[in-house]
């Protein structure tokens, strides 16, 4: 009978104690998970702010490019403007739609998954689109803020545009160079890391802990 009740005592502490390890690990992995989205917020604070400012742009350079239609050069400055406001505000609405895509009470292969998906986006989509179109939309916005005062620069300067078209030119070459040397000093992963953002950093560094306590 003892060594019957001391079986059943060993058995019963091996419960309590996988009971306690359950209980660790799920506190554990909401307090990781709870960080994960709280690293995200800023992410998503950042898209709000760039779709208002999207949408004020797109409505700012919309009326601007109607007023001026009869002028095909200012027309033109102004429709840019606008699809650059609009380009802000999809790739904004896409970056909120993939952060509300991840499911905190998912497993941490899918939540990693989807992560993926949202450092892909802004890496390989967001990220070169981006580079490319401010090399050059503040030419047709600097134009339209002239315009808006009185002065014509494209009409009455056109050399000046070619050298503004120029500036973008070689502000797109300088960034291109930059990245080349970048990736050959540090690697790609550099590269990757900061166009992916703070928020989504952070939050791959809280499901990291999750993953790797739970593999403990």
């Amino acid at each position: 009978m003892e060594l019957d009740d001391l079986k059943q005592s060993w058995q019963a502490l091996d419960r309590r104690l996988a009971q306690q390890h359950e209980l660790n690990l799920q506190l554990h992995r909401e307090s990781r998970l709870e960080k994960m989205k709280h690293g995200l917020r800023p992410l998503w604070v950042g898209q709000i702010v760039q779709i208002v400012a999207g949408a004020l742009l797109s409505l700012v350079a919309g009326n601007f490019w109607f007023e001026h239609r009869q002028f095909p050069h200012l027309l033109f400055c102004g429709v840019l403007v606008h699809l650059y406001g609009v380009l802000m505000i999809v790739f904004g609405a896409r970056n909120l739609h993939l952060v509300k895509q991840v499911d905190y009470a998912a497993p941490v292969l899918e939540i990693q998954r989807r992560l993926a998906e949202l450092r892909a986006w802004k890496t390989r989509i967001e990220a070169p689109v981006f580079l490319v179109t401010g090399c050059f939309v503040w030419i047709p916005a600097l134009l339209m803020l002239f315009a808006g005062l009185g002065a014509d620069v494209w009409r009455l300067h056109p050399d000046v545009v070619l050298w503004l078209c120029a500036s973008g030119v070689a502000s797109l070459a300088l960034a291109w160079l930059a990245i080349h040397l970048i990736r050959c000093v540090w690697g790609a992963r550099v590269l990757e890391r900061e166009a992916a953002g703070y928020s989504v950093r952070r939050a791959e560094a809280a499901l990291d802990e999750v993953r790797r306590f739970e593999n403990d």
